[in-house]
């Protein structure tokens, strides 16, 4: 039994090496051209390009699987509209943003170095006159406080990955903006109902009327000193950011409603729109806000006083808001500065 054991694994050891002799002798044999064409077969050449799975498959190009769920929207794997929103959104919306955003720095700063920060021609009063309760200036904070965090988060989104990433690396930047996610989320909430509360509250003032024809006839007197055009509660300056705000705000409301519940917008070229619409109308606000902050902080003498303490001097008011400023002197039971009955405002221990 042994002995015919070995037999048998001698006779396969010799047909093995008869078998790889003649294999060695066919490559040498083989010519060389045939070997050179046998080592150029690609076997991957005639495979479905994805250009042709997306043009073949479905109307439109879109690659779709199957689902075990009724949402049948959910077979779809991929849509070449995302592409192109996607390039839109690295592309053109990038550019959009930029030019928006640093195109208003550059206006602020050359505004700034012509005219120089606004000051009161006739000096402080020492009298203060009520502008804004506490109420409304609870409203415009709440606003303008739920703004800056969506703005710098949306902004986030749009420049933050060739802006933001490059300095402080991938792993923060993911943690930064998905906590500033969550953030946009639930921040829009109490920035819209400031839009409400600010549409209540001041728009009987915010009527256009022929005050403002003049008002803008002469610049505002925000371009030469010593000019001061009169103007009511709101000149037509303030009356532009006002409904800027209600508008834009408005559609920024809308379409991030539409985003939050995608399922209420349609399809996926519908939220695809709604996005667009989305960051254009953001971009173009933020710009406006960043001359809006310049005007109402550093760059007029007094003006942060309305928002601040909701005092305002007397001759701040007079000067640029005119016929509002001796309606409420006389409602507040004031005097002009300098007769009697005026209540100057007490100053600070020296």
């Amino acid at each position: 039994m042994l002995r015919a054991s070995l037999t048998s694994i001698a006779k396969g050891a010799r047909t093995a090496l008869a078998a790889f002799a003649l294999l060695g002798l066919a490559v040498v044999l083989l010519p060389s051209d045939a070997l050179a064409q046998a080592q150029s077969v690609n076997p991957t050449a005639s495979a479905v390009t994805e250009e042709q799975l997306l043009q073949a498959l479905r109307p439109g190009g879109e690659i779709a699987g199957r689902v075990s769920i009724p949402d049948q929207k959910a077979t779809g794997l991929i849509k070449p509209g995302g592409q192109d929103w996607r390039a839109f959104h690295q592309g053109a919306m990038f550019w959009i943003t930029t030019v928006a955003l640093l195109g208003m720095v550059a206006i602020v700063l050359a505004f700034y170095a012509v005219r120089g920060k606004i000051t009161i021609d006739s000096g402080l009063s020492g009298m203060k006159i009520l502008r804004f309760n506490a109420f409304e200036r609870f409203v415009h904070w709440l606003t303008a406080g739920s703004f800056l965090i969506l703005a710098l988060t949306g902004l986030n989104l749009v420049l933050g990955r060739f802006v933001l990433m490059p300095l402080f690396g991938a792993e923060a930047f993911a943690t930064a903006t998905q906590i500033g996610k969550y953030a946009h989320n639930y921040l829009a909430w109490p920035f819209m109902a400031g839009l409400v509360f600010m549409l209540a509250v001041w728009i009987k003032d915010n009527i256009p009327d022929r005050t403002d024809v003049a008002w803008l006839k002469a610049g505002g007197g925000l371009l030469k000193k010593g000019v001061h055009p009169d103007a009511k509660k709101f000149n037509a300056g303030q009356k532009g950011i006002f409904w800027s705000v209600i508008i834009g705000g408005a559609a920024l409301s809308v379409t991030g409603v539409l985003l939050l519940f995608p399922y209420l917008a349609g399809g996926y070229a519908d939220w695809q729109l709604v996005q667009i619409i989305h960051g254009i109308v953001a971009a173009v606000l933020v710009a406006i806000m960043v001359g809006h902050i310049y005007i109402g902080s550093v760059g007029m003498q007094g003006a942060f006083d309305a928002m601040g303490s909701g005092e305002v001097d007397y001759n701040w008011a007079r000067e640029h808001h005119s016929l509002w400023a001796e309606e409420a002197r006389r409602a507040q039971g004031g005097a002009s500065p300098g007769t009697p009955g005026a209540h100057p405002a007490p100053q600070p221990a020296e």
